[in-house]
């Protein structure tokens, strides 16, 4: 297994999943957009709404996983780490596109949105019917 494969596995999924903590301790999965930026497989940056239930639980408890699956060779990666929220300018600019204002109409200042970041400190990776565990550094 070598990261560079994981994060080309990545790049390609348009769909991925994130996990919180609730406030009983029990995870909470949800699927997401890609993520908009990736440094290496260790920090992973997405896009949500402030006022999201997510944000509440992840500012709680910033334990976290991210999951993303390729369907098409059945291989996934699991990462374990912990998500902050970053409502900074220079964050939020990082990440925003052409096209957010569908989703937070009053642009890259829109209070409603925020930056998921995400950092990785290992994982489990799943292809051809063996898992691996592995490191983030």
């Amino acid at each position: 297994m070598q990261k560079k494969t994981i994060g080309n596995m990545i790049d390609k999924q348009t769909v991925s999943f994130i996990a919180s903590i609730d406030e009983d301790g029990f995870p909470n999965m949800k699927a997401m957009l890609q993520p908009r930026k990736r440094e290496g497989i260790k920090i992973i940056y997405f896009t949500t709404n402030t006022s999201s239930m997510r944000v509440v639980q992840y500012r709680k408890n910033d334990h976290a996983s991210v999951y993303f699956c390729d369907r098409a060779f059945f291989r996934g990666v699991m990462l374990r780490g912990t998500m902050e929220v970053l409502t900074d300018s220079a964050s939020k600019e990082m990440i925003w596109r052409e096209g957010d204002t569908m989703y937070y109409p009053e642009g890259v200042t829109d209070p409603d949105y925020c930056v998921l970041k995400f950092t990785a400190f290992s994982g489990r990776f799943y292809s051809e019917f063996k898992s691996e565990d592995f490191l983030v550094e």
